[in-house]
């Protein structure tokens, strides 16, 4: 592989490992499901890396992710079309201009939740991303926490009212709320 090859190659990587969370909440919010949302950003970075030129502007990266992403998700809707749970063209539309104006706020909103999330304790952090985390079993996450399952979903919901006055006064301090 050539330098520059390697170069544009990193260049991409650096580019996409950065907004990737971004571009995923994005077509996570057009699609019905999780596992739609998936397949689509495979095709997404796909289309990213075969069309990334070298000469890409970074800071429109992620504005050109989210058009492809766009793209992406219409191309879904096409093949996907004779169900009838598939929101129309249309419809589609609007949700992604209103998820591509909100998307500024929402990163702010997901990096000061981040960054109180990071303020729990370790054990603390383990327990409310596991009680988040895709198949949980609540029961199970109470069990290794050492706590009845009614009083995990105590301690979770102080916890969850925690991190979101922690968050609210984040983005204040930031001028963002």
């Amino acid at each position: 592989m050539r330098k520059e090859d390697v170069d544009e190659h990193e260049r991409f990587l650096a580019l996409f490992t950065a907004n990737e969370p971004a571009i995923r909440a994005f077509v996570r919010r057009l699609l019905p499901s999780r596992q739609d949302a998936a397949d689509v950003m495979q095709g997404v970075a796909l289309v990213l890396w075969r069309k990334f030129n070298a000469s890409e502007n970074s800071e429109d990266f992620r504005k050109w992710a989210f058009g492809v992403a766009r793209f992406e998700v219409l191309g879904w809707l096409r093949d996907k079309g004779r169900d009838r749970l598939v929101l129309g063209a249309d419809v589609l539309e609007v949700l992604a201009e209103e998820s591509s104006r909100d998307e500024e706020r929402l990163a702010a909103q997901r990096d000061a939740l981040d960054g109180c999330l990071e303020k729990l304790t370790a054990r603390q952090r383990s327990f409310v991303l596991a009680a988040y985390a895709p198949d949980t079993q609540i029961q199970q996450v109470a069990e290794q926490s050492g706590r009845t399952v009614n009083a995990f979903y105590q301690w979770l919901h102080r916890t969850r009212l925690q991190l979101v006055n922690c968050t609210r006064r984040s983005l204040q301090a930031e001028g963002l709320l």
